[in-house]
C-alpha cells in the first residue's frame, strides 16, 4: 500500500472512531441517571418501543434516563396487586407518584354543579376508594374535575355546590395528606372549570391544603394564554403542574409555548412538585423516544 492510501484510511478509521464516541456519548448522556432540574413525570407508553409493555419495566427505563417520577391517570383500574408493585418500585428508586384521576370524581354523568346528592356520593366514594389507591402508590395527589355546567342554574349556584362538595372531599382527603387537584380543561366548552383564577376562588372558599389546582399549560394555553402571570397570580393554590406543548399536545419544542422561560419561572419561583408530562409523542418508536428526553433536556437547559 502506497503511504498516501496508508495516512487516508488511517485517518478514515480515526474520524469514523471519533464520530461513533460521539455519538455513544449523545446517547450515553441520555441514558446516565442524569436528573432534571424540575422534576418531569412521564406515563406508561412514552418509552415502550425501548423498555416493552410491562409498566415496571418501563419505571426503571424512566430512572435510567433520569426521570424521577410518573403519573397514571388510569392507576384505579389496575388491580391491587400491580398497584402494591408500583408502589414498591417506586420506593426502592426513590421516585414519585404523580397523579391519578380520582374514579367518578366529577363528569358529565354526574357533575359536582348540579347539587345532586346522588352525584355528590358517587364522588366521595371516589374519593374513599383513591385514599386506598394512595396509601399503595404512595401518591400525594389526585385529580378531580368537577364535571360540566348545570344550565338550568345560575353560574353562583353551581360555584356553591362545587364548593360544598369539594370541602366534604377535602375532609377525606386532609387525614392521610393527600391533595385533590382540580384541573382546569379545555376539551370542550360544556366543562364547568376551565379558567385558572375559576379554580382559585373555588380552592380559597375551600381553604384546604388538600383542595389545590392543578396548572396543566396546554389546556390553559388554549383557554387563556399568558400563563406565566396567571400562574403567578394564582400562585398561593397551585400544587401540581402538567404540560403539553400547543397545538397538538405533543413534547415541549413541537407548537407556540416557550418553555424553556416557563420552566425557569417555576425553577426561580422554588417549584419542588412535579411537571406531568401529560401529551403524547411528535414521532413513533425508538426515534420518538430519543427526540422527546432530547426536547426535555433542551427546555431543562435554563
Amino acid at each position: 500500500m502506497k503511504r498516501s492510501e496508508f495516512i487516508k484510511n488511517s485517518s478514515m478509521l480515526v474520524g469514523g472512531g471519533l464520530l461513533g464516541s460521539k455519538v455513544e456519548a449523545k446517547q450515553a448522556d441520555q441514558k446516565q441517571n442524569k436528573t432534571f432540574k424540575l422534576d418531569y413525570a412521564p406515563h406508561q407508553g412514552m418509552f415502550a418501543a425501548t423498555a416493552g409493555k410491562n409498566f415496571l419495566d418501563e419505571i426503571n427505563y424512566y430512572h435510567d434516563l433520569g426521570f424521577r417520577s410518573i403519573e397514571d391517570n388510569g392507576m384505579p383500574g389496575r388491580s391491587v396487586d400491580e398497584q402494591t408493585k408500583i408502589g414498591e418500585l417506586l420506593a426502592k428508586l426513590g421516585m414519585r407518584m404523580g397523579v391519578f384521576v380520582v374514579p367518578k370524581g366529577g363528569n358529565g354523568a354526574n357533575t359536582l354543579a348540579a347539587g345532586k346528592q346522588e352525584f355528590v356520593d358517587i364522588f366521595l366514594k371516589g374519593c374513599k376508594d383513591s385514599v386506598e389507591i394512595a396509601k399503595r402508590t404512595n401518591a400525594k395527589w389526585v385529580t378531580v374535575v368537577p364535571g360540566d355546567y348545570q344550565r338550568n342554574l345560575p353560574i353562583g349556584i353551581q360555584t356553591a355546590n362545587v364548593i360544598e362538595a369539594l370541602k366534604r372531599g377535602a375532609e377525606i382527603f386532609e387525614p392521610h395528606g393527600i391533595a385533590m387537584v382540580l384541573e382546569p380543561l379545555s376539551d370542550t366548552p360544556d366543562l364547568f372549570l376551565r379558567f385558572a383564577d375559576q379554580g382559585y376562588e373555588i380552592c380559597r372558599a375551600v381553604n384546604s391544603p388538600s383542595c389545590k389546582i392543578l396548572y396543566d399549560a396546554y389546556h390553559q394555553q388554549k383557554n387563556e394564554g399568558n400563563l406565566i402571570n396567571l400562574m403567578n397570580q394564582c400562585w398561593s393554590e397551585i400544587a401540581y403542574i402538567q404540560v403539553g406543548d400547543n397545538p397538538g399536545r405533543r413534547e415541549p419544542t413541537t407548537g407556540e409555548i416557550n418553555y424553556k422561560n416557563v420552566f425557569k419561572w417555576l425553577h426561580e419561583k422554588g417549584y419542588t412538585g412535579i411537571v406531568g408530562m401529560e401529551h403524547g409523542m411528535s414521532k413513533q418508536g425508538k426515534e420518538g423516544e430519543d427526540v422527546l428526553v432530547a426536547a426535555y433536556r433542551e427546555v431543562d437547559n435554563f
